[in-house]
């Protein structure tokens, strides 16, 4: 269960962003202004949600640390703070109807958007300090402790990826632009693109990648999830080191798909519309997806477990 005690300062944010959602909501519907193709609250839902999301999972991470606690503490102090400054750049800069990223249209935007830049740099230190600790707090099963630092380091990676969209590009060097940077590729920012999300359907774009990548450490526990619940029922995912053989192939199988993502968004092409490349790199991944899942669950542990079924506890009751 959700709880202030959890670790403050990131459950406090998560209250902020969960108002802040459903405010933006109906900003949606209330405010007819439109930025970059989008309803213009469109960026304040996504990132409220996405840092809410942020928030409980480490607030929940924190929580459970023997060690190196203090630390870690500290260090999700740090990223709520910057977090709750990038929301309120964003904010402010939807109330005054201009973009919030790679602007530097004026000495106000310029200045904003370098707050920005700057706390998004701090959250990502503070984030590494953390996945630190967290390495040095081990549970007593192999597959949760596989994908919980699976999932921290490739959300590292996932948030480093951000850093490809803040250079300008060739048209806006050309053209001395005061909008230095972007989040499309091939194309300017603001086409066509998917419901929502908002991501180009005509260009590649480099928030996929960003997005899917930062959200590792929420998405690999849930293969643990599952393969927890599986393994009431089948007896080949009882053992754990079955169950972490097979969290440590789907952490290779995501960085895969992210190298893909991002490789497919540097050439410029729309997620929806792949080329035989990226279509034959699907393939390649799909095809070793399912030779490696075969291959642990066929294989016979060396020890057999004496325990006939895993933990029923929630993943969160480490």
């Amino acid at each position: 269960m959700y709880s202030l005690q959890w670790h403050r300062p990131l459950m406090l944010l998560a209250i902020a962003m969960a108002m802040l959602t459903i405010v933006a909501i109906g900003g949606t519907v209330i405010d007819d202004r439109t930025l970059t193709g989008l309803p213009i609250w469109a960026k304040a839902v996504k990132f409220a949600l996405s840092v809410l999301i942020y928030a409980v999972t480490w607030a929940w991470l924190i929580d459970q640390f023997t060690r190196w606690r203090r630390i870690a503490w500290w260090a999700g102090t740090v990223a709520a703070l910057g977090l709750g400054l990038e929301l309120i750049v964003i904010v402010v800069q939807i109330v005054r109807g201009t973009t919030s990223h790679f602007n530097f249209t004026t000495p106000v935007n310029a200045a904003l958007w370098d707050t920005m830049g700057l706390s998004i740099i701090v959250v990502w230190l503070a984030t590494l300090v953390a996945s630190l600790a967290l390495f040095r707090n081990a549970t007593s099963d192999p597959a949760r402790n596989a994908a919980i630092r699976y999932g921290a380091g490739l959300s590292l990676i996932g948030a480093a990826l951000g850093m490809l969209m803040v250079f300008p590009t060739k048209a806006q060097h050309d053209t001395g632009s005061a909008i230095r940077g972007a989040h499309t590729v091939g194309l300017p920012d603001g086409g066509p693109g998917l419901p929502i999300l908002g991501w180009s359907t005509t260009g590649g774009d480099l928030r996929i990648p960003h997005f899917i990548g930062m959200h590792a450490v929420q998405l690999l526990p849930l293969v643990v999830i599952v393969l927890e619940l599986a393994a009431r029922r089948i007896s080949a995912v009882r053992p754990a080191s079955v169950r972490a053989a097979l969290v440590t192939a789907a952490a290779a199988i995501y960085a895969a798909v992210l190298a893909v993502l991002t490789w497919q968004a540097l050439r410029g092409q729309a997620l929806i519309h792949p080329d035989r490349l990226t279509l034959s790199a699907a393939a390649i991944i799909a095809t070793a997806a399912t030779g490696s899942v075969l291959m642990i669950v066929r294989r016979r542990p060396r020890v057999e477990p004496t325990a006939p079924e895993p933990p029923r506890t929630p993943i969160g009751a480490m």
